[in-house]
């Protein structure tokens, strides 16, 4: 079942445009990643959908229902939830603090507790930390707490924006894989990432973005082995 669907879409700031026409789907339980270089305007997109930018035009459909325009509180409680660029949590909160705030809307306030212990057994290493300032973290550990924070919200569709920014090689496979444990728990990710090969490794499928297009797109297994994204963005 198609959960997310972008028709035609053109974004931009201040009347100068960023995104031109872009379309693609993300199909219910997939792991879809979009790669491209710095200023190919994935951000932007991510931060469209999440209802932080509105559209100049086209469509962005949530299970058959549009949500273009949207304020972003109405689109996390239709199940949309955003990780961003840069973690952006609340330093001189705990961990614990960062948490609850990620479960604001009702259903998900209803079942925080149940939240908690799911995010706790994903990333244990946030109970042995829950009553320390989260800016006390490491990077990874920011990471982890910036993902727990959004999975509070109980999401069917989390997205995903540079999550292994900032992180040491050692660490950037360990958070692929923990995408991976979140999607075999049911939930669906749309994954924005420069890492092109991890994220292709992960991913059932890919759109690459340049100058705010997509230029190609196809199952992931297939793009790896692509001439054209080997040279461009594997260094092949």
């Amino acid at each position: 079942m198609v959960l997310l669907e972008v028709k035609d879409l053109e974004v931009g700031y201040k009347r100068v445009p960023v995104l031109h026409g872009i379309s693609f789907q993300v199909q219910e339980g997939e792991i879809v990643a979009i790669v491209g270089s710095n200023g190919a305007g994935k951000t932007t997109l991510l931060r469209t959908i999440s209802g932080l930018l509105h559209p100049f035009s086209g469509k962005i459909l949530f299970q058959g229902a549009g949500i273009d325009g949207m304020e972003p509180h109405r689109v996390v409680e239709r199940g949309i939830v955003h990780v961003p660029e840069g973690r952006q949590l609340f330093p001189y909160l705990s961990v614990r603090q960062n948490l609850q705030i990620g479960s604001y809307s009702n259903e998900a306030r209803r079942r925080r507790q149940e939240s908690l212990d799911a995010v706790f057994d994903l990333f244990p290493v946030l109970h042995e930390r829950r009553n320390q300032l989260a800016g006390t973290l490491s990077g990874g550990e920011q990471q982890m707490l910036a993902t727990a924070r959004a999975l509070m919200a109980r999401p069917k569709l989390l997205l995903m924006d540079e999550p292994s920014w900032g992180l040491a090689p050692m660490l950037v496979r360990k958070l692929f894989d923990t995408c991976c444990q979140i999607n075999q728990r049911g939930c669906t990710l749309l994954l924005v990432e420069q890492h092109v090969q991890q994220a292709l490794s992960i991913a059932h499928r890919a759109y690459v973005m340049e100058r705010g297009c997509m230029v190609m797109e196809g199952k992931s297994k297939v793009l790896l082995e692509d001439p054209r994204l080997k040279e461009s963005y594997l260094g092949m």
